[in-house]
């Protein structure tokens, strides 16, 4: 393959800008730069020169050998000074150089998928840590990077290839008959994994909304004060708040984080009767918006009942209690009762993802859901008698390749341009 290159930093004026090198031609583009190659994982300042002899830049250089760097091929990289002209002038060079040429989206990574270095799984994990925001983020994708779904679904491929062995046995011996009834041992390997397996799709809803972010729907009657409440929450105007009822018409989101989890506000149209068809149109969004959420905050005047129905984990609060009258009182304009608001809406939501899972992904779920269909096929002949122990373990290899569909070993490449896609060039 041919040598790539790119820049792994950020783009724009930096006080260190990285450019990568992956290829056999990488330790060349090397010495064509810095006149020869350290030692493998050793740092050193280096003068970068172009052809004519021109000093480029100051650099530090490191070279990794093939097998112990990212993409799993001979690699290196130029810890530049971070000047747009520094590195534009760096990577022109590197074009120059006999079998290099600029990365693709993504295909640093690829290329570290394709030799073994990573699985499908660590690849969708290392896209979700580079779009991490918020603490609960960075910890669920470097746990699926570390290699801990890889893991998982390695132990459960062990206890099915043994379940599928033990049946196997009997195939052989089909005129004979079988020294042990392994029909016990089987169910309950089988068992066990689909156990895993249910565990793992109860909590992926929990690990996806991680990944995703939470919605949490500011709802209540015009003039409630919800614009004033989400101004506070963003911290700044995000909204227009005024003593006309129904100002707001669309639904206005700040993406913030409460309690280390990612949440998104929406500022609702208020909800009343109305013959205003423009304003009838937002109040129409903002229920369907506020029925989606994952929780809702009633905004509702003292003595009042909220406007739709109030659901397990949501939270009602008297709307613009300026002077701080009421325990459960709110003011956007104040900022009375926002912080027992926002410690609420993170221990309910907290409660919602102290179960999840390390799938996060609809794609995810379809592998498990097939997987253990074929389980539970196998599962049912087993114990229901059946004879035709064929079938029974062509079930349990069925399961396993959906298990393999899972961390990308088959069957994956119609998603490889979509996953890369969404990658920096310089990953």
């Amino acid at each position: 393959m041919d040598t790539i290159f790119a820049l792994a930093s950020a783009p724009g004026r930096s006080g260190v800008a990285v450019v990568r090198v992956s290829g056999d031609r990488s330790w060349e583009a090397v010495k064509a730069l810095a006149g020869s190659v350290p030692e493998p994982r050793r740092m050193v300042l280096r003068t970068l020169r172009d052809r004519s002899g021109v000093q480029l830049d100051e650099a530090m250089v490191v070279a990794f050998a093939a097998g112990s760097s990212f993409t799993g091929e001979e690699s290196a990289e130029f810890h530049l000074h971070g000047s747009i002209a520094v590195v534009r002038a760096v990577l022109a060079e590197l074009a120059l150089v006999d079998g290099c040429r600029p990365a693709q989206p993504g295909e640093f990574t690829r290329r570290a998928l394709e030799n073994g270095c990573m699985d499908f799984t660590q690849v969708e994990a290392l896209a979700d840590l580079i779009e991490a925001e918020t603490e609960a983020q960075r910890k669920q994708a470097l746990a699926v990077l570390s290699g801990a779904l890889s893991g998982r679904v390695s132990e459960w491929r062990q206890k099915l290839v043994r379940a599928a062995s033990l049946l196997e046995v009997t195939i052989d011996f089909v005129d004979e008959d079988v020294p042990v009834d392994v029909t016990d041992e089987v169910i309950g390997l089988l068992k066990d994994v689909l156990s895993d397996i249910q565990s793992e799709l109860r909590g992926l809803d929990a690990a996806e909304r991680v990944r995703l972010g939470f919605e949490v729907a500011i709802v209540g009657p015009p003039n409630a004060g919800k614009s004033t409440l989400l101004n506070h929450l963003a911290g700044r105007d995000a909204a227009i708040t005024s003593e006309i009822a129904g100002t707001t018409r669309d639904v206005i989101e700040v993406r913030m984080e409460v309690g280390g989890l990612p949440v998104t506000f929406l500022d609702t149209a208020g909800l009343r009767e109305t013959q205003d068809p423009v304003e009838r149109l937002g109040i129409d969004l903002a229920r369907r918006r506020a029925e989606a959420a994952d929780l809702r905050v009633h905004l509702v005047e003292h003595g009042g009942q909220p406007e739709i129905e109030v659901r397990c984990g949501d939270v009602v609060r008297w709307a613009k209690d300026d002077s701080g009258v009421y325990e459960d009182g709110l003011s956007g304009r104040t900022g009375f009762g926002v912080p027992l608001l926002l410690s609420r809406i993170e221990e309910v939501l907290s409660e919602r993802t102290a179960g999840m899972g390390l799938t996060s992904r609809e794609r995810h779920r379809d592998s498990l859901i097939r997987s253990r269909t074929y389980l539970e096929q196998a599962v049912s002949g087993l114990e229901d008698g059946m004879s035709e122990v064929d079938i029974l373990s062509e079930d349990i290899r069925l399961g396993i390749r959906q298990l393999e569909v899972l961390v990308g070993k088959v069957e994956v490449e119609h998603l490889l341009d979509e996953i890369f896609s969404s990658f920096c060039i310089g990953k």
